[in-house]
């Protein structure tokens, strides 16, 4: 269940970042300018190609994907390519297959001190790698040898990506770029359902209760039975930094409650997000709804938070923006009938949508020190991001990809050297404002590039013949829908002020969310009443969760990020 929790973004990231067999472009618009400025050419250091053979040894994670074509795990085309590009001869010291193989084998390597030349690492353990003088200083090889696209999506972040990975104003990992807007969590709705019922969408916390009442009491599936779902939700209750099926966050939003986060409270003193008083007052309206029977009365108990979904009993649910990808697909595909519409909320008091961010990064590309060729690391990943972001000007190499990956269903980047996918942070904005100003007629299709034109190309179609090629329905609602709800949304964006471990967390972290995620849930089914809140505070508070915020905020004053 958790392996499948924390695949799901990972994978929708990948898909939605465009359905080409390489992935998504950081660009709207396609042609000459910007986009050309940034793929370098054979005068560029950072991708010009190594005289001599060198040899990188790298930790590797073993994708779900299976070759079937007589080629490796290190010898397949996406290998062969990158080493015909850049002369790097990539070896795998060791493989692991899965999320959690990897990083058990990347903690083993670390401890050990028995590192490959390159790693992809967590937070943690590039603190722990820089701690220890291991990790090599790459603040001058970025500089020479980083392309200007890679450069570019870093800055789209505002420094936020390059400053997490920087320790005393030296760079010693090359991190990842999170999607802003994978972190916010939208309210899905069964619009037909509303339209049979002749109600309107909700936008407030009373809105949302009214209309699932209704979904409960008023046989919106028109079947003559009372078996219809309000609420579908997550039995974990909130996700915290990247949403997935069923989570409550955009719930405790609108109290301005940010559970799982390290937030500033109204006295400006930080505090950690869940044991914040605004939580008390979610956790009652959760309550409430449930004792009602508004929120679906086997949420704590299905295996999956998705089951009423693509069973399609269930009338709303709260997820991110990417959900017809999955689990929506799912369910319209054995309801043909189904439409869902996503609206940012519910609002605040205020009338704005409260939600918060997710790190910009939580991933970091390190070289061991001493390592005598640490360029060989940033050329790689120029390539593999050149490539991802559809902007590899060697077309006759990037068609022998694409063609592997139709003939054999295989995603090339589960086969990059390193899982680390680089971004424009508001890449999924920038693709919406694309498909939009292209079907407004202000912009010719063709001057879209690969993937927000084929989200345009797939909008058309949908709306020519709706339903007809769902592949092309998941992208096109996706985005219309998905989208469109964040760009039109009045927002209040909340960021943890920390995303790190400190010594008493290493101890301590995994009994305190126990703690935290009981209370959460068994307050919500009425096993516990509200007041006891107040309890697992100073509960809370005594197990560690004091000791642990005085460490927090040494942390942050010891090391702060823009």
């Amino acid at each position: 269940m958790q392996a499948k929790r924390m695949f799901l973004p990972a994978m929708a990231a990948a898909m939605l970042l465009g359905s080409g067999a390489l992935g998504g472009c950081a660009f709207g618009v396609g042609g000459d300018g910007a986009a050309s400025d940034r793929t370098g050419d054979a005068g560029d250091p950072a991708y010009a190609k190594f005289e001599e053979p060198v040899v990188l040894r790298i930790g590797f994670k073993i994708p779900d994907a299976r070759l079937t074509t007589g080629d490796t795990n290190d010898n397949n085309p996406m290998s062969r390519y990158l080493e015909r590009m850049t002369n790097v001869k990539v070896v795998h010291s060791w493989e692991a297959k899965g999320d959690d193989a990897f990083w058990q084998q990347a903690e083993l390597a670390v401890a050990s001190s028995d590192l490959p030349d390159a790693l992809v690492v967590n937070r943690e353990l590039l603190g722990t790698l820089v701690g220890r003088g291991l990790a090599e200083d790459l603040t001058a090889t970025f500089e020479r040898y980083g392309s200007r696209l890679v450069k570019d999506l870093y800055d789209s972040t505002g420094g936020q990506a390059i400053a997490e990975a920087t320790f005393g104003g030296k760079l010693y990992g090359l991190p990842n770029v999170a999607i802003e807007a994978d972190a916010m969590s939208l309210l899905w709705v069964r619009q037909d359902w509303l339209d049979r019922l002749g109600l309107k969408a909700p936008a407030s916390l009373d809105d949302i209760g009214l209309v699932a009442r209704a979904f409960v009491e008023r046989d919106p599936d028109g079947n003559g039975k009372r078996d219809t779902v309000g609420i579908a939700g997550f039995k974990g209750v909130v996700y915290g930094q990247k949403p997935n099926v069923g989570g409550f966050d955009s719930v405790f939003g609108a109290y301005r409650a940010f559970p799982k986060n390290w937030i500033r409270g109204a006295d400006g003193r930080l505090v950690y997000g869940s044991i914040a008083p605004e939580n008390k007052e979610a956790l009652a309206k959760l309550s409430e709804w449930y004792k009602l029977g508004l929120i679906d009365p086997r949420f704590a108990l299905n295996k999956e938070p998705q089951e009423p979904i693509v069973t399609n009993r269930a009338g709303l649910f709260f997820g991110p923006w990417w959900m017809p990808y999955w689990p929506l697909s799912e369910a319209v595909a054995t309801d043909t009938k189904a439409e869902w519409r996503a609206y940012a909320a519910p609002v605040d008091a205020a009338g704005k949508f409260a939600t918060h961010l997710a790190p910009v990064t939580d991933r970091y590309l390190v070289v061991r020190r001493g390592y005598e060729h640490p360029e060989a690391v940033v050329k790689l990943l120029n390539f593999f991001t050149r490539l991802e972001r559809r902007q590899d000007p060697n077309a006759e190499e990037v068609k022998l990809i694409d063609e592997f990956a139709a003939r054999t269903g295989i995603q090339p980047r589960a086969y990059y050297p390193f899982d680390l996918l680089i971004d424009d942070a508001d890449a999924i904005m920038r693709r919406y404002e694309g498909v939009q100003s292209a079907l407004r007629g202000e912009l010719a299709p063709d001057r879209l590039d690969p993937d927000t034109r084929k989200v345009y190309e797939s909008t058309i179609e949908e709306e020519a013949n709706p339903k007809k090629d769902l592949d092309g329905w998941k992208e096109a609602q996706a985005y219309k829908y998905g989208v469109g709800a964040l760009i039109r949304a009045p927002m209040v964006k909340v960021r943890s002020e920390f995303y790190g471990t400190t010594e008493t967390m290493k101890a301590k972290w995994a009994e305190l969310e126990k703690l935290e995620n009981e209370t959460f849930l068994n307050i919500i089914v009425g096993d516990l009443p509200v007041g006891a809140f107040d309890g697992f505070v100073e509960e809370w508070k005594r197990r560690g969760g004091e000791r642990i915020t005085r460490e927090v905020e040494l942390a942050i004053a010891a090391d702060p990020k823009p």
